[in-house]
C-alpha cells in the first residue's frame, strides 16, 4: 500500500505473526492506509501483530489513533499488538506526550517483537 507522498505500509504474513511496516510521515491523509492493515490483521487473526515504526519519520494525532485503535481492537480479540522500533524521536515525542507510551508493548528487538504472545 502506497499513498501519493513518500509514506509506505507493507503487510507480511509469518507462520504466527502478521508483520506490519511503516514507513515515512504518517498523518491524517495516511491513515487510510493504516485501516486497510487493522482490517487485514482483523481477518486473518494471527496471534501477534507486529507494527515496525522503525522508518516513520513524523506522526501526528491520526498516526496516534491509528495506533490507540488497532491495539484495542486487538486487546478485544485477545491477540498481542507490539510496536517495533527503535522508535524516531517524533514518535517518542508524540506517544510521550499524550501520555500514551506505557500504553503500548515497544520493543527494538525484532525477534522479541516475533515472540510476544497474549496472556
Amino acid at each position: 500500500m502506497q499513498s501519493g507522498s513518500e509514506t509506505t505500509v507493507r503487510v507480511t504474513h509469518h507462520d504466527r505473526v502478521l508483520e506490519i511496516t511503516v514507513r515515512g510521515d504518517v498523518d491524517y491523509d495516511e491513515c487510510d492506509l493504516l485501516r486497510a492493515a487493522w482490517e487485514q490483521a482483523d481477518e486473518v487473526a494471527l496471534p501477534t501483530t507486529v507494527v515496525d515504526l522503525s522508518g516513520v519519520t513524523f506522526g501526528d494525532s491520526g498516526l496516534l489513533n491509528a495506533l490507540l485503535d488497532a491495539e484495542r481492537r486487538h486487546r478485544d480479540s485477545a491477540r498481542a499488538f507490539v510496536l517495533l522500533g527503535p522508535l524516531q524521536r517524533g514518535v517518542v515525542r508524540l506517544l510521550t506526550l499524550s501520555g500514551t507510551l506505557e500504553h503500548f508493548t515497544i520493543t527494538d528487538s525484532r525477534a522479541a517483537a516475533f515472540e510476544r504472545r497474549t496472556g
